[in-house]
Parts: C-alpha cells; structure tokens; sequence
C-alpha cells in the first residue's frame, strides 16, 4: 500500500507536515512518500497566467504523484479560517489538467494549528471543496493546541487521548 502524504503549507516548519508524517506512519506496512508544497510552487493562478505559461509540467506531476497512491494524507494548515494559497495554488493548477485531482483516492483529511480550534475551518472548508475535485474524504482528525499535545522532538502526539483517537481512525480505515 502506497500513502502519499503532506502538509496543506508551505511553511519549512511545518506543524501539519510533522503530523502528515506521524499520521502516514500509523498505517501499517505502508510505503510512504511525503510530498513538499515547496516543490511544486506556481505562480498565483489566473487564466491570464494559463493563456501565457499553458500547462506547467509540476502540476502534471503533483498529479503524476497523487495518482500513485493508494491512499492520501493531507494534513491542512489554516490560513483566515481556510486553506492556504500554497495548497489552493497547486490544487487550481492541477484542476486545469484534470478535474478529478484527488483521482478518488481514499483520503485522510488531518489538520492542527497552535490554537485550540486545530485547523477546523480548513478542513471543513476542504470538505466542500475537495469532493467536487475527487477527494474522497473517508475520515477527518483535527489537533488542537499543537505546541502542548505534539512532540516534536519525538515527532509524535504526545496527548493520549488525541493519539487514541488517531490511532483507532487509522486502524478502521478502509481503503
């Protein structure tokens, strides 16, 4: 089983990629790559930018990496209560090319913040959003309060209850 994970963000730092990784590990015998939003930085989407590049070959291969997966682990970065240009960015490039980005794969939607709201507004904004583009939402995960209940040394959650409920999320999950 292929898991294709990453973060909502483009943040070197990354909380939600720290938790993309910790989560992606979960599942068991699973082969993982973690993508970086880094890599595939466009310029701001227009269709005056698409009349005058076309169609950029990294969104062709975010779309290229999204289709080897079995399952994807998105772990969304809030940004004024929704997603980040670096996510939006990357995913309008992609739909250009092909409506259905998230190709119906079986999707983990996880999201935290240092607040104690966790990337809710993200995720249920990706919730509208990502179904009309093939995202094939099976569960959701937010985690409060990062600085407090991850540790980032040990790159894990460090709160027992969140981690519980991580961990039964990811063992019912079906593919």
């Amino acid at each position: 089983m292929k898991i294709i994970a990453f973060a909502g963000s483009s943040s070197k730092n990354s909380i939600n990629k720290k938790l993309a990784i910790y989560t992606s590990s979960l599942f068991k015998d699973a082969d993982v790559e973690v993508l970086d939003l880094n890599d595939y930085e466009l310029p701001l989407f227009s269709v005056d930018k698409e009349a005058e590049i076309g169609k950029p070959e990294l969104a062709k291969k975010f779309l290229e990496k999204l289709a080897s997966a079995d399952i994807l682990v998105l772990s969304l970065a809030e940004h004024n209560a929704g997603l980040t240009a670096a996510f939006k960015n990357i995913y309008d490039w992609a739909s250009r090319q092909d409506k259905n980005v998230f190709q119906e794969k079986p999707m983990l939607l996880t999201a935290t913040s240092p607040g104690r709201g966790g990337g809710r507004n993200a995720i249920e904004a990706a919730k509208i959003s990502l179904p009309k583009y093939g995202g094939n939402i099976k569960e959701t995960f937010f985690l409060p309060s990062f600085n407090e209940n991850f540790d980032v040394e040990n790159g894990k959650i460090s709160n027992e209850e969140y981690d519980k409920q991580l961990k039964e999320i990811i063992n019912n999950f079906s593919v």
